[in-house]
């Protein structure tokens, strides 16, 4: 082989290494930027729905999820439990939730698309304390004894029932929020998305 042979040849090498090493470069590059067109976790937190998987609630048990930074409670009722909501209505400063915010699909008694399921922000409305669940019938301190459980705001007295209900003559002025939601299946739970009719 001739010296302008192997010059040629030495030069298509340093090319191709040359071009080897800019591609590399060029991938190494976009990465960073293309994962900065996805949203960040803050983002996310503001505003991204949250997927719950609700298979291992049993009835009578609840599960916390969070979304936008608050807590969501999901809770899986009883027959006992939805029993109990149409005999409290005398008790509440809110029955119909007419001034309360959930979903439209969510405007019953239940307060919720499927009866059994109740998916509610587990924040006060009166001013923002963390209510506490009571999910057993039986007195709790500060209350009497035939209160049908739900829950208790321990920092100001607020009680709801188990459809976040306020009861009459207690600080909070409304019942408890429920969240747009929407199932995914009979297991899943997508929160921050409304359900189709």
């Amino acid at each position: 082989m001739s010296n302008q042979e192997k010059m040629s040849c030495e030069r298509r090498r340093l090319i191709v290494a040359t071009a080897a090493v800019g591609g590399v470069g060029a991938a190494a590059a976009a990465i960073p930027f293309v994962a900065s067109m996805l949203p960040s976790e803050r983002a996310k937190a503001a505003g991204a729905p949250v997927e719950a998987d609700i298979s291992q609630i049993e009835p009578g048990q609840m599960k916390t999820f969070e979304w936008r930074g608050k807590p969501v409670w999901i809770l899986r009722r009883t027959q006992a439990m939805l029993d109990s909501l149409p005999t409290l209505d005398n008790d509440l400063a809110d029955p119909a939730s007419e001034r309360s915010l959930q979903p439209a699909y969510c405007q019953n008694p239940h307060r919720s698309y499927k009866p059994e399921i109740l998916v509610v922000i587990a924040i006060c409305t009166h001013l923002g304390c963390s209510p506490t669940p009571k999910l057993k019938e039986g007195a709790e301190e500060g209350m009497t004894s035939d209160w049908k459980g739900g829950c208790f705001c321990p920092c100001h007295g607020s009680t709801f029932d188990f459809a976040g209900r306020v009861f009459k003559n207690k600080p909070a002025p409304t019942n408890l929020e429920i969240p747009p939601h929407r199932y995914l299946s009979d297991t899943r739970i997508l929160i921050g998305e409304h359900q189709e009719a």
